[in-house]
């Protein structure tokens, strides 16, 4: 009798642990881990209720014998009756006999028993898993057991897919953020890359290229710290702001002072490195001003390729009462390539930045944007960086405007 416990305790644990169950998507797997859950329990109703932190509500991910206006979607009140009761508690809650006042809803449709176990993702509670009973019933530990592990697998799986829905949205609004052609303008050709980093996936990495009504051609290049979809949605906001800002200011220094005060107001807590280099109608004058960003290479024909020397200021978000920002001018020669980047190209684990900058230096030559491109990206990013790459190359070719 022992031995047959022993097997049936055994089939109920393999109901909820069955690996056949990761082959679903969420949607289904929740579904299905509740039908096991009522079969192994005998129990006529269950639902997982899902934290909505923003909306202070319970969202219905799955719900299983209880009437049709309790189905997938369905909210109710954070504070509502018994999983209000075992959110608050964090920890297993048996009702052998359920009142009105435990939860009029389940009382109303006639639920006398009810056990309910927290949903926990990275120690913070994510939802409530419940079952009940339409006549009274008492659940005992091993009862308990199994539905805290049905829980668990539940957490796991809803946690598995916000982090996909987290990195597909980051993925979908980078994309959307970079452009997808680069402007067909008189006097240069460009080329861009974007690729993100290997750990994390995306980042706050962009590059941007706009035509101001000056005539003066607009070059960006920046990197929010951190990694994931807050970082591309602060990179979103920045982008938008410095192509506000460069309409009302006439060189890249007082834009990205603009755009320091922007972050420390409204972005605190961020950081964020910035190139903004404006190049003039006729193609031969470059501006830059540098918000902590590495320096941009030069490759000019007949002379020697190597990074600006041009002053770096601090990046944006430090903190108020900053010095001024500068901005230098420099030529732009006929045939040259202005190459400008974020440190993923450059920067590896154990060695100086120097060492990463030389490294692009020999793997530059003067020739068409894209070409200087795809030799840069052969030679460095085949090194498997772990950051963010992006990339944009500006070759000024022998068209000239007006």
């Amino acid at each position: 009798m022992h031995g047959s416990g022993s097997d049936e305790r055994l089939r109920r644990v393999e109901a909820v642990t069955d690996a056949a169950l990761s082959q679903l998507d969420v949607k289904d797997l929740l579904e299905q881990l509740l039908d096991r859950i009522r079969e192994v329990l005998t129990v006529d109703t269950a639902a997982i209720l899902l934290l909505d932190v923003h909306a202070q509500q319970w969202v219905a991910a799955a719900a299983n014998g209880l009437s049709p206006d309790v189905r997938e979607g369905t909210r109710l009140p954070i504070t509502h009756g018994f999983a209000g009761r075992v959110a608050q508690e964090k920890q297993p809650v048996t009702l052998d006999d359920v009142v009105a006042a435990d939860d009029a809803v389940l009382f109303d449709r006639g639920v006398r028993s009810l056990l309910g176990v927290p949903m926990f993702a990275g120690g913070e509670l994510i939802g409530v898993l419940h079952v009940g009973c339409l006549r009274p019933h008492q659940f005992t530990g091993d009862d308990v057991q199994l539905l805290q592990l049905a829980a668990d697998r539940a957490s796991l799986a809803t946690r598995t897919r916000a982090s996909g829905l987290d990195r597909s949205a980051a993925l979908a609004l980078q994309r959307s953020l970079l452009p997808t052609h680069l402007p067909d303008l008189p006097g240069v050709d460009m080329a861009a890359r974007y690729v993100p980093g290997h750990d994390a996936g995306v980042g706050g990495d962009w590059y941007d290229v706009f035509t101001l009504p000056s005539g003066w051609l607009g070059v960006v290049i920046g990197d929010v710290s951190g990694h994931g979809l807050r970082s591309a949605v602060v990179m979103g906001r920045l982008r938008s702001a410095l192509r506000a800002y460069a309409l009302v200011c006439d060189d890249p220094a007082s834009a990205l002072t603009l755009l320091d005060r922007k972050i420390q107001h409204f972005e605190t807590g961020n950081l964020a490195t910035v190139l903004y280099a404006m190049i003039s109608p006729d193609r031969a004058t470059i501006k830059v001003s540098l918000a902590g960003h590495l320096p941009p290479i030069l490759a000019a024909p007949g002379q020697p390729v190597g990074a600006l020397d041009i002053p770096v200021d601090l990046p944006l978000g430090i903190g108020p009462r900053q010095p001024s920002r500068r901005c230098t001018e420099v030529t732009f020669p006929s045939d040259a390539v202005l190459i400008c980047y974020t440190d993923g190209l450059v920067e590896r684990r154990g060695e100086i930045i120097d060492v990463g900058i030389d490294r692009l230096c020999s793997a530059v030559a003067p020739g068409t944007a894209e070409t200087v491109c795809a030799r840069i990206m052969t030679t460095l990013a085949s090194e498997q960086a772990t950051d963010d790459i992006a990339l944009l190359a500006i070759h000024a070719s022998n068209r000239r405007s007006p």
